[in-house]
């Protein structure tokens, strides 16, 4: 009876935990490369000549194995969401995050950085052609709570 008890009470110790640690995140805006914008609060600006190198992570993000890591990572924020909290309503670190693996996923050697505030997500940076511009929003509105896409990225020279 004892041991029952006690699983019972780190169960929710350790979801309380969990929650915590996601809403204390720091609400700095994720990057898809590490030389993206640090901001979201203007346009994209083509990289300049001293931080054009393509990161390995990058190309990393475009393998099968990469894309499937992404893809578990949003569905096991997405389930954690569901388990602790209101389905309808994410919280914004998780917003920016799952958005970012979407387009860092999907949109190669692209340099973004996406903020969240509520439901609305606001991405910035640039991408190397205007086919990928124009993946920008549909690939943020398939994250489950994403009302709102404001792209304010540009295609690079």
């Amino acid at each position: 009876m004892y041991q029952k008890d006690r699983i019972g009470f780190i169960q929710p110790l350790v979801l309380s935990i969990l929650l915590a640690g996601s809403l204390s995140a720091c609400n700095t805006p994720s990057k898809t490369a590490e030389n993206a914008p640090s901001s979201t609060a203007t346009n994209g600006t083509a990289p300049t000549a001293a931080n054009t190198n393509t990161s390995t992570n990058q190309d990393d993000a475009q393998s099968d194995i990469r894309k499937k890591q992404l893809e578990s990572d949003i569905r096991a924020r997405e389930q954690r969401n569901n388990i602790g909290g209101n389905p309808e309503k994410r919280d914004p670190g998780d917003l920016s995050s799952e958005v970012r693996s979407k387009l860092e996923a999907n949109i190669p050697k692209s340099k973004l950085t996406v903020a969240a505030n509520d439901a609305d997500v606001t991405v910035s940076g640039t991408v190397t052609n205007k086919a990928q511009l124009d993946k920008i929003k549909p690939l943020a509105m398939e994250i489950k709570g994403v009302k709102n896409v404001i792209v304010k990225a540009v295609v690079s020279p």
